[in-house]
């Protein structure tokens, strides 16, 4: 096979050209999803496919505080240390040099540049073979670590670091899109997102149920005599109910599920991919955590309690056609919770839904 005056085969140009049309591809498949986990996903599962590697991970900076690299549960194939915090500072040594000269770095590269400095030790726990920081705008927005090559002992080449480096350029603006979607989408008092948001994400999932004929959950839940709290303590506390209760709320779920300020002091939850038994353990939990909460304003100690409702979708036992008709049901359940006696979770099953009617129908 002939090479060009140049020293490349034929079968290098073939490589390339496929290499850059599968990057095109890329660029069309992120460009299109703006909601920051699911396009985490896909920039994982593409990079392992791309670059051949065993798993992939990423560090986000948190687009809310915008103090931290977080982890989360943003990895596939590797296994953190459960003891280990994964965060790394915004203002940390190993981000303004990544941040400063973006491209492909070894471990070892990065233990030469930042001996002793304390992320070492987080990064050293996963061993990736490749640490790549997404920068936009001369900010870094995320960093990407890779696993191992599928060919063991395979070293990465200069060809290899371009390609994730072309990669990493993409997926970096496609980061920054989806991180300015979930600041304006975000209540900055509960840091939830809000209700139209959870709508959209809603409808996406539940297509996604009905194709795939998977559960999905949907709670929702009321703070139980909220008004008294504000004209007792007054707004401020108000807001610090708010706050913490989001807290309390955003610990008992998955990072894959979501969380929505409904509107005062109502909260909607949608758990993918999740049973209705399931679903009702996990609005127990957090009725339960609430409930155990030590809400302490102004050195007062306040007890806080939720009512909640909640409906799983089913392509036998309620197949539901629309977001709108799930939080509905969910509405009802909360309903329900609320006319007998608050601090409890109603499921809406069948009967529970005739007897809404019911009531509805005599009042």
């Amino acid at each position: 096979m002939g090479e060009d005056s140049g020293g490349l085969s034929k079968l290098d140009y073939e490589k390339q050209i496929y290499d850059l049309n599968q990057t095109l591809l890329l660029f069309r498949s992120l460009s299109s999803t703006f909601e920051l986990s699911k396009l985490i996903e896909s920039i994982l599962y593409t990079t392992m496919a791309q670059m051949r590697v065993t798993g992939a991970g990423m560090f986000i900076l948190d687009p809310i505080h915008d103090n931290a690299y977080n982890m989360d549960d943003y990895y596939i194939n590797f296994e953190p240390n459960p003891i280990i915090y994964y965060s790394i500072p915004r203002n940390s040594i190993l981000i303004e040099k990544m941040e400063s000269t973006p491209r492909a770095y070894s471990l070892q590269e990065i233990k030469a540049m930042i001996p002793g400095s304390k992320e070492l030790r987080i990064l050293d726990s996963l061993n990736p073979t490749l640490l790549i920081p997404f920068v936009t705008k001369k900010k870094m927005n995320g960093l990407l670590f890779l696993g191992e090559h599928l060919e063991f002992g395979r070293e990465y080449s200069d060809y290899d670091k371009k390609q994730i480096a072309d990669i990493a350029s993409i997926a970096a603006i496609t980061v920054n899109n989806a991180s300015l979607l979930e600041i304006s989408s975000t209540d900055m008092t509960t840091h939830l997102k809000f209700k139209y948001y959870f709508f959209n994400v809603l409808s996406d999932r539940l297509e996604e149920a009905l194709s795939s004929d998977v559960p999905l959950s949907v709670l929702m839940f009321d703070i139980d005599f909220f008004k008294s709290v504000n004209d007792s303590f007054g707004h401020a506390c108000g807001d610090y109910i708010l706050e913490e209760v989001a807290h309390v709320i955003k610990k008992s779920i998955r990072s894959r599920d979501l969380a929505s300020r409904y509107g005062g002091e109502e909260f909607t939850i949608m758990l993918n991919k999740t049973t209705a038994e399931n679903a009702i353990k996990v609005a127990e939990r957090i009725r339960r955590n609430i409930e155990q909460y030590d809400f302490s304003y102004n050195s007062k100690h306040l007890r806080i309690t939720m009512s909640g409702g909640v409906t799983t979708f089913s392509s036998v036992k309620n197949p539901a056609k629309s977001a709108n008709i799930l939080v509905d049901q969910a509405d009802r359940a909360l309903y329900f919770s609320k006319e007998h006696g608050r601090n409890c979770i109603t499921f809406a099953d069948d009967a529970m839904l005739a007897s809404i009617e019911h009531h509805k129908e005599g009042s």
